[in-house]
């Protein structure tokens, strides 16, 4: 965190997200994220470009898999600073995926596509390491997996 308000993190911290320590079903993230927020930005504003988000990340799919990247539970992290920049922390169900070049890519064009954002970083992270727990319920029926 730092001093000057246009660069603090606005929707969430890493306390404040699941999956930064332990892992949370995936339909739980948007209220935490509402939660975490430290945002100069309307309530009102703040939820819908949450929700934007959360929409657009959804269109993205990893190819192995019929389930969105949301839903799958790949998405750890998500902040907008009070310039609207966002920054993503997302992982791979695999370290070796063969799409980890371009998954973050995607993410980057669909979150880009969100109205009214500024600018959109994605990192790769691999801690905590993704299992199956952090699937949410809709991706466990998708997967017959219930």
């Amino acid at each position: 965190m730092t001093d000057n308000p246009t660069q603090e993190p606005t929707i969430a911290d890493e306390a404040a997200v699941p999956g930064a320590d332990q892992p949370a079903p995936c339909a739980e993230t948007i209220e935490s994220i509402r939660e975490g927020s430290k945002s100069t930005l309307s309530d009102d504003r703040l939820e819908q470009m949450t929700a934007d988000i959360v929409a657009a990340i959804k269109t993205v799919y990893d190819p192995e898999i019929p389930v969105d990247i949301y839903e799958l539970g790949l998405i750890y992290r998500v902040d907008i600073d009070n310039d609207s920049n966002v920054t993503v922390d997302m992982t791979l169900t695999a370290p070796g995926c063969p799409v980890a070049g371009e998954m973050p890519i995607w993410v980057q064009n669909a979150v880009s596509g969100v109205d009214g954002i500024q600018s959109v970083v994605v990192n790769m992270v691999f801690d905590p390491p993704w299992d199956m727990s952090r699937l949410s319920e809709l991706a466990r029926i998708e997967l017959n997996m219930f």
